[in-house]
């Protein structure tokens, strides 16, 4: 049997940017302009914030202004909208849910941030997954 090795950071964001491209629109195009990026856990600082004692609670973040929130016209000096996602708690989950594959738990969690920045309900994005699942 040959050896088998974690995916890496840029695995992770290959399955990110897979994961927007094959979502449905109207969402695909809403969520043009918000930037993805992997990092292996969530800093203390947001952890606390959340009251998390564990960085394998949070496996991703929206970080910005959501449209809710006025974020439909973006501010001067206003950092882009940005979905982290967390590997290391990622794959922590994938290997206690074997019965989802990396991408489908990459897409849940983005198509969940991304949900905070439009306003969706749980239902919704429910919806949305779904039908980037099957289109």
């Amino acid at each position: 049997m040959g050896a088998r090795f974690a995916p890496t950071l840029d695995d992770i964001e290959a399955l990110a940017t897979a994961a927007l491209k094959e979502l449905p629109e109207p969402f695909r195009s809403l969520a043009a302009d918000v930037t993805c990026s992997v990092a292996e856990f969530a800093e203390d600082d947001i952890l606390d914030g959340f009251g998390m004692e564990s960085p394998f609670e949070l496996m991703g973040l929206f970080s910005g202004i959501g449209m809710t929130e006025d974020g439909a016209l973006p501010q001067t000096g206003q950092l882009p909208n940005t979905v982290f996602l967390y590997r290391r708690a990622i794959l922590d989950y994938w290997a206690e849910h074997d019965d989802n594959t990396l991408g489908e738990i990459v897409t849940h969690v983005l198509v969940h941030e991304l949900g905070h920045h439009f306003g969706f309900s749980d239902e919704d994005m429910e919806a949305i997954e779904a039908a980037a699942d099957h289109d």
